[in-house]
């Protein structure tokens, strides 16, 4: 068993990618699959409306204050002792392709309402996880993400992806005496613990003096679909310059959440010091959502949206586009003169590798583990040195053999985090657990 925590059906995320991928991984290991959701439980008792309301929340309504309340209730009492999941019956009665291609495998759904809401609120009431009765009780549940849950009676396992709100606390909003606490827990009560790369698990051992034998770094998959991958390339070029007006090969892109640690605020800084003709787009939703926590970042050395705002709006050559469905996200990776990610902390960095799959060239960080996954693929620059990332800009701007070796490179490098190799670092270490 999986949880669903990041495997919402709307826009993705680079965990949501990494806990779909998994999901398939462990049916092509041939063990069957199972899924825990947190969603909003359907009115009643009716099959079908819970098939409903897997799909779409709004299939009832409580007023504000009784839904207060009876989540006050869930939390603080009908919680203690812990929750029970109900399976989720998957018919097909709803039209689900939409969807199809965020959903992860699964051979069954299940569902506890709310879940990871009141595990969150349950930690913080009684300081320990909130445990959840499974009636098909799994042999392992894989929680991808740093939960404070745990399914009753079987071994549970947790994925670290980074320790960035305790290496670089800056720039997240986690309340980090809390965080600090929870992944205290979790690594006492852990059965074992996954990350994805060597940089992160390194973290966990010097900053928790955790045993290294109980980490495995599985790195991750880039899995992209062939059909993306392989649509000609004139097709991706209408599809460009019918989108978005950008030439084919004629703009430099970043993408991904727009958040502190992606250090879009120097990116852009060094872009305009670059006097390039070709276009910078900022493909990325805020992941800072709600007003009074982007007042919290007025003091801070980053300011990323105040540097944002205020450079796109004065220089035309900076263009930020909210979102982009999957496939036309491809094609902008595809049709980009080169791909500029010089974030200052990655667990992984899966970005760089997905435009390495995709033969784009790429800028990126000299920092944590975007290294040991570039290799020698990729121009590495010092984040904080806005020059350093200019220079590189200009530099594969103006050198098309440099481009053409780049992603060359990529495209070799990118095949050693193929599916295949990171299936087989998933059997050795369920084979090592599952017995």
């Amino acid at each position: 068993m999986i949880d669903g925590f990041n495997l919402n059906l709307e826009k993705g995320t680079g965990v949501a990618t990494y806990a779909r991928n998994l999901s398939y991984e462990l049916h092509n290991l041939g063990y069957q699959t199972h899924v825990l959701y947190g969603n909003r439980a359907a009115p009643g008792i009716d099959s079908l409306l819970k098939e409903i309301a897997f799909f779409d929340a709004n299939v009832g309504t409580t007023p504000g204050v009784l839904r207060w309340l009876r989540q006050v209730n869930d939390t603080v009492f009908k919680s203690a002792n812990g929750v029970t999941a109900k399976k989720v019956p998957i018919t097909g009665k709803v039209i689900s392709k939409t969807y199809s291609s965020r959903m992860p495998y699964f051979d069954e759904i299940w569902n506890v309402p709310n879940l990871f809401n009141r595990a969150n609120e349950h930690f913080w009431f009684y300081n320990t996880q909130l445990s959840v009765k499974v009636a098909e009780r799994p042999a392992l549940v894989h929680w991808t993400y740093p939960l404070p849950l745990r399914v009753h009676g079987t071994k549970n396992i947790y994925t670290l992806h980074d320790l960035v709100p305790l290496r670089l606390p800056y720039t997240t909003l986690d309340i980090k005496r809390r965080y600090f606490r929870l992944i205290k827990l979790l690594l006492k009560r852990a059965d074992h613990i996954v990350t994805v790369s060597e940089t992160s698990k390194k973290d966990i051992v010097n900053l928790f003096g955790y045993p290294e034998e109980k980490i495995t770094n599985t790195y991750q998959a880039v899995d992209l679909p062939e059909k993306y991958i392989n649509k000609p390339e004139e097709d991706v070029r209408r599809e460009i310059e019918g989108s978005f007006n950008f030439s084919y090969k004629g703009y430099f892109l970043y993408f991904g959440a727009i958040e502190p640690k992606k250090n879009v605020g120097r990116l852009i800084e060094a872009y305009l010091a670059a006097n390039i003709k070709e276009p910078l787009v900022i493909l990325g939703r805020l992941a800072w959502k709600d007003s009074s926590d982007l007042r919290l970042l007025k003091d801070s050395p980053i300011r990323f949206q105040e540097r944002i705002d205020q450079m796109t709006l004065t220089k035309k050559r900076v263009h930020r586009i909210d979102y982009a469905p999957f496939p036309l996200l491809i094609s902008l990776i595809r049709g980009a003169k080169g791909v500029v990610f010089p974030s200052l902390y990655e667990g992984f960095g899966l970005p760089v590798l997905e435009a390495m799959r995709l033969g784009t060239p790429v800028i990126s960080s000299t920092e944590a583990s975007i290294p040991e996954v570039a290799g020698d693929a990729a121009m590495l620059v010092d984040p904080y040195d806005t020059h350093a990332i200019t220079t590189a800009i200009r530099e594969l701007n103006s050198n098309a053999e440099l481009r053409g070796e780049l992603a060359s490179k990529g495209l070799t490098r990118a095949a050693l985090f193929s599916s295949d190799r990171y299936r087989a670092r998933l059997d050795e270490m369920y084979s090592r657990l599952i017995k």
